[in-house]
């Protein structure tokens, strides 16, 4: 005869299922369920760096600007030529403002002196009118015909470039060096090879004292170069550039 088949109680059902389920959590068969993770997008990168590059665009020598331009933006800076004669105010948007030397000089003087935006500049003729040294030319600022060298003498500091100390060749070939005599409030990089008193680089931090007592606004660099002169940098010398940016940019 057939037994027909008996239905457990609710109570046991209940029971046997509490019990189940312990045993599975102590085995560790019955992980918590995972959240899903939220789906961020990425990170977006930060907004290049913005330089102004002063220059004379009437000038037989845009072209050098140009590849000066682009070397930087080839860096990931976003570098706009402008106009010595155009507005000075551009450089209150900029993070860095460059002072070409193919600049008229006599046409700009002080004009970019109390921005309060790091600059940097290699027009030896400048310096004066911006407070990074004394007004006697050939004296306190000028350059030097025919050199292609300069004496690291500050290797530690990071506008180096992280080149030993001693003589580095900073030119593919003999060509003019700017240099200028700075205040006591600067950081001395470089000096000419051979002349000590002639600083090739050279910059001020933000509130140094500069010459005639004036304080830096913002951070100030010179550097050696002359109208057309970037494109004979060794690739130490070009190093020793990049640093320089870097560095009034405090990306260093």
């Amino acid at each position: 005869m057939h037994r027909q088949a008996t239905a457990p109680s609710p109570a046991f059902s209940r029971r046997s299922a509490l019990l189940l389920a312990a045993a599975g959590l102590l085995a560790g068969n019955l992980p918590a369920p995972a959240l899903a993770a939220p789906s961020n997008s990425p990170t977006p990168p930060n907004p290049p760096k913005k330089v102004l590059l002063v220059v004379r665009v009437e000038g037989k020598s845009l072209p050098v600007d140009q590849k000066i331009q682009q070397h930087l933006a080839a860096r990931g800076y976003a570098v706009t030529l402008h106009s010595q004669y155009a507005p000075v105010e551009a450089a209150l948007d900029a993070d860095l403002v460059i002072l070409s030397s193919t600049i008229r000089s006599h046409d700009l003087l002080g004009a970019y002196r109390n921005v309060p935006v790091p600059l940097l500049t290699w027009e030896n003729d400048l310096l004066d009118d911006l407070a990074m040294t004394g007004k006697r030319a050939g004296t306190d600022f000028g350059s030097v015909e025919k050199d292609r060298y300069v004496w690291l003498v500050n290797a530690p500091h990071p506008m180096a470039a992280g080149l030993p100390a001693g003589v580095v060749d900073v030119y593919e070939k003999q060509a003019t060096m700017s240099w200028g005599k700075p205040g006591l409030g600067a950081t001395t990089i470089a000096t000419v090879h051979g002349h000590p008193d002639k600083a090739a680089i050279f910059g001020y931090e933000k509130g140094a004292t500069m010459d005639y007592e004036s304080l830096a606004p913002a951070r100030r660099v010179m550097f050696f170069l002359d109208n057309e002169t970037f494109p004979n940098l060794s690739p130490a010398g070009l190093k020793l550039f990049d640093a320089a940016v870097d560095w009034a940019l405090q990306v260093r």
